[in-house]
């Protein structure tokens, strides 16, 4: 088989990553140019790749090009290598071969940078400054600095960890302790560091773009408040951005883009708690994926990586770097616990995805406090809102993920304000680091302590409220002065109601109606994943409301301030409804209930004739596929002297509606 021949002058990080796909593909046959020894070891061997690693003069690149035969030249040198450029390009014109260049995007430079043209303006605009100078632009012009005042006090330089470097540097009268020899990438915070180091007012530096650290060294400019002198960059013809180009050779010559993606837990963060499985992935990856943290922990120098959790965001980078073969994106934990794989693994259809579990929060913590974890109910409260308190009432052990500075002093208070301030909670702040801690204490003790942000926590309670079932006392609820009751379904009548409506766990439901709250809050405990809407527009049951939503803990419960149906349009498309009171409005509000989900399922109760008739008329108006009324009559005890008799309430009749099917059962 005929190999496609392309010959590759590479000088930057989209030349390498060009090169690294090239050598991927069986019908290439790839010869890379790079000007050094060093540009050498930056490029894994493969067996169709040739490397000449010197540089060449416009003859010796017209002579190679010729006696090779290549199909295409392409041009990846460093966008400031104008002189590169212009002999590649006169090379190939002599030698009739086809020359595409691969360009650099550029860079974005804030507006209170200073933008010069070249090395020489740079050095004429710094030679009369006051402040020390980080000079970011390498080796090769650096001698042309030397005409700023007070050079060998004031600069200092970054460059790369060659001898030849390091001659030049001292050709140039820099002293050792104003060298930096380090090879990048670097981060914002190196670039701190070092500004820091040595204390500069001024950082110089070319216009790399991303992928040359360019927006990194802006960040570290502005967070330490040097002046940012950039050298602008020489005129570029005409090219195309590395995923174009590769976009290009597929078309051309048939080329695949076999990409993987290895989706990798990396347990609670640092490197010493991750896999080998892991461990393997991230070091064979071409780039890493993930929040910065994570990225600082695993990522090997010189690998490319994208600092991102978005799901869609990881998706359309991959898609557009379509030059790395090997993806590995990076979770916290373990891959299958409040992991963000779940909402990533349905968007990579496209792509050979593996999955790596890492080791859990909840499995490390609980290992450190020496105990299993079987029975401990997991939930996060990192980055999304639950309400935590009904699973710390009803279990012995509950696990916590928790988020930002303040996440478990507002944890601790969430529990004591809810009458929980005695559970035992373990807190473990950044777990399987040097400065890992664990603080043990009640709820109440913890209240505003200060945690580190990457904290988690084991919340014990060693006297459960483990009753499940509906129909709490009617005592509990708040329901104003003897004088002016505000209207409550009893417990009688609301436990039948509730059973009627036969929640799910992440129903939505509207209660229309609601009085002082006692189904809103009964479904809201029942509905712990769903959200309750409780409608009101009377003042004097409004306030009541707010007040035992707070009593009960339910954050899942959102009191709304009006009259149905006008105030409900906005409202979420609600699973359940229960009304308990339509102020005459009953068919407008079951129209509405069924507008906004065709599938809803409805409980209504009425005690005056004239609300029976009203419901009465809907179950012939409206199509529901299942209807059921019960006349409900209960008594309670009440003493009179030494006897006790039975009073009897009101007679409460039950409507249940349901529309487009039947509910099952589950089993």
């Amino acid at each position: 088989m005929n190999k496609t021949k392309i010959c590759v002058f590479a000088g930057t990080t989209e030349g390498r990553e060009l090169i690294e796909f090239l050598s991927g593909q069986e019908q290439v046959s790839i010869t890379a140019c790079v000007a050094t020894g060093y540009g050498k070891e930056l490029l894994s061997p493969a067996e169709n790749l040739t490397i000449s690693s010197r540089r060449l003069d416009e003859g010796e690149m017209e002579q190679l090009i010729k006696e090779s035969g290549f199909d295409l030249v392409i041009d990846a040198t460093h966008p400031y290598a104008d002189e590169a450029t212009k002999n590649i390009v006169n090379a190939c014109s002599a030698a009739q071969t086809e020359y595409l260049r691969l360009l650099r995007e550029n860079g974005y430079a804030p507006e209170d940078a200073v933008v010069l043209p070249d090395v020489e303006s740079a050095a004429d605009f710094l030679k009369d400054t006051e402040g020390n100078i980080l000079l970011t632009t390498g080796s090769k012009d650096l001698s042309l600095y030397a005409r700023i005042n007070g050079f060998s006090e004031r600069v200092y330089a970054r460059v790369l960890p060659m001898e030849h470097s390091l001659e030049l540097c001292r050709k140039a009268g820099l002293p050792s302790a104003h060298i930096f020899a380090m090879q990048g990438p670097f981060s914002a915070e190196m670039n701190i560091a070092l500004l820091r180091a040595a204390a500069a007012k001024y950082l110089v530096t070319k216009d790399g773009g991303s992928s040359g650290g360019f927006e990194e060294k802006a960040i570290a400019a502005r967070e330490t408040g040097a002046v940012l002198v950039i050298i602008g960059r020489p005129p570029q013809g005409k090219g195309m951005n590395l995923s174009d180009t590769i976009d290009l050779l597929c078309r051309r010559f048939g080329l695949e883009r076999k990409q993987r993606v290895d989706i990798v837990g990396i347990g609670p963060g640092s490197f010493s708690a991750v896999t080998e499985e892991a461990r393997k992935a991230i070091e064979r990856a071409d780039c890493v994926i993930g929040a910065e943290r994570m990225i600082k922990a695993v990522a090997r120098p010189g690998q490319a990586v994208f600092c991102t959790i978005a799901p869609k965001e990881i998706r359309d980078y991959m898609a557009k770097h379509r030059e790395y073969r090997r993806f590995a994106a990076v979770m916290s934990g373990d891959t299958g616990f409040f992991s963000g794989a779940k909402k990533l693994i349905p968007l990579l259809d496209s792509y050979e995805v593996h999955v790596m579990p890492g080791i859990s929060s909840l499995s490390y913590l609980c290992a450190r406090l020496g105990t299993s974890y079987e029975d401990v109910v997991p939930v996060s409260l990192h980055g999304r809102s639950h309400n935590i308190v009904p699973d710390v009432r009803a279990n012995p052990r509950v696990f916590a993920l928790v988020g930002g500075e303040d996440g478990i002093s507002r944890l601790c208070q969430t529990l004591a304000d809810a009458g929980l301030g005695s559970v035992r909670v373990s807190v473990g702040e950044n777990l399987s680091y040097p400065d890992e801690k664990i603080t043990v204490g009640t709820a109440a003790e913890l209240t505003g302590k200060k945690f580190a942000a990457l904290s988690a926590a084991l919340i014990e309670n060693h006297s459960p409220a483990a009753i499940v079932t509906h129909g709490l006392p009617d005592g509990l609820f708040q329901r104003s002065g003897t004088e002016n009751l505000v209207p409550m379904t009893k417990s009688e009548v609301r436990s039948v109601c509730l059973s009627k409506l036969r929640l799910t766990a992440d129903a939505v439901v509207w209660d229309i109606g609601a009085g002082t709250g006692s189904v809103s809050i009964e479904a809201a405990l029942q509905a712990r994943r769903g959200r309750v809407y409780a409608i009101e527009y009377k003042e004097n049951a409004l306030a009541l409301l707010e007040e035992n939503r707070s009593k009960f803990g339910v954050e899942n419960l959102t009191v709304i301030s009006g009259k149905a149906p006008e105030i409900c349009r906005e409202l979420p498309a609600p699973t359940h409804a229960f009304i308990g009171g339509s102020s005459g409005g009953m068919g407008e509000i079951i129209a509405l209930l069924l507008e906004k989900n065709p599938h809803v399922r409805i409980v209504a109760t009425a005690i005056t004739l004239e609300t029976i008739g009203e419901l009465t008329g809907c179950l012939k108006e409206f199509p529901f596929t299942e209807t059921e009324v019960v006349s409900l009559t209960a008594a309670r005890d009440k003493p009179a002297g030494r006897y006790r008799l039975m009073m009897g309430q009101n007679p409460v009749y039950i409507f249940t509606m349901q529309a487009g099917g039947k509910q099952t059962w589950g089993f």
